[in-house]
């Protein structure tokens, strides 16, 4: 696994301990999706359902592959053992990325505008900073607006272990503004 994806692993494991107990549980999963659906007041039901949804399956996914010891909880070593394995992830992470851009295009434009983008990403805990960094290394067109189809690759390429340089890199550590 490459350093800038263990990186990423620490900085994910972090802010998914939404209740900040140093595991990760169910509570940290539900918590985390009312976070985010409070960050998008504008988008519908069906997109705040399929958030919650997503965050369910990312937490039943982490459970059911990583929980070694069996106990309902998922320490930072099991996690970081296994989490950025594609073959067991894709469709989960795809799931999740899928959903989280959905609900910053309340409007269904396929475009994504700074505001949503910041207030989304607040929610999950990322700091401001690094998520204008972000937003702007995915290339935001004269309206500043990104494509939903961007930040889903992007997401996507944030969980894959042989990944480096890529945008999502932003949102690790510091970044001068």
């Amino acid at each position: 696994m490459r350093t800038e994806a263990t990186q990423r692993v620490e900085l994910v494991f972090n802010l998914l301990d939404a209740n900040d107990n140093g595991v990760l549980d169910a509570g940290d999963f539900t918590l985390m999706a009312s976070r985010v659906v409070r960050a998008a007041p504008a988008a519908d039901e069906a997109a705040k359902d399929a958030l919650r949804a997503a965050f369910r399956r990312y937490w039943t996914t982490l459970v059911d592959e990583l929980d070694a010891d069996g106990d309902g909880r998922v320490t930072f070593d099991e996690y970081s053992a296994c989490v950025l394995s594609p073959e067991r992830f894709t469709a989960t992470v795809t799931e999740f990325a899928e959903a989280l851009a959905a609900l910053g295009d309340p409007d269904g434009d396929g475009l994504i505008e700074r505001p949503a983008f910041l207030a989304l990403m607040t929610a999950i805990g990322f700091e401001r900073p690094n998520i204008e960094a972000l937003f702007d290394a995915f290339g935001p067109d004269a309206e500043d607006r990104i494509a939903v189809a961007v930040w889903v690759e992007g997401i996507k390429d944030y969980y894959a272990p042989d990944k480096a340089g890529i945008a999502g890199d932003h949102l690790v550590g510091s970044v001068t503004v």
